[in-house]
């Protein structure tokens, strides 16, 4: 029987649902700096999976980003709701990103 090493972070029913296949597992809970390594990982690994996702995969490729994003927060505290909450203050102060504005240079005192 082959054996793949990974050493990367799964999704939390990940284990089970290999265990269900009849897949034989190792794995190890992460605490504390070793958790936020491998989450600022999985983090990169996700942007990285966006950028090159086609059409068909999108959707899923956001998804996966934004349950990392949250996992991150949560780690340092932060909740969804805090989260969802700054993130509509921050629209509703300046903006989002739909007029697709380039700022090309700005002239002037940076008071």
């Amino acid at each position: 029987m082959e054996k793949k090493e990974y050493n990367k972070l799964v999704r939390d029913l990940f284990p089970e649902l290999m265990k269900n296949k009849g897949k034989k597992i190792e794995y190890e809970i992460l605490q504390g700096s070793d958790y936020s390594e491998k989450l600022m990982e999985k983090f990169n690994e996700e942007v990285e999976k966006f950028r090159n996702a086609g059409t068909d995969r999108l959707l899923s490729e956001i998804v996966d980003l934004l349950e990392v994003v949250y996992a991150i927060a949560e780690h340092r505290g932060i909740t969804e709701s805090e989260v969802e909450f700054m993130r509509q203050l921050k629209k509703t102060r300046s903006g989002g990103f739909r007029k697709k504005i380039l700022l090309k240079s700005v002239e002037g005192s940076s008071k």
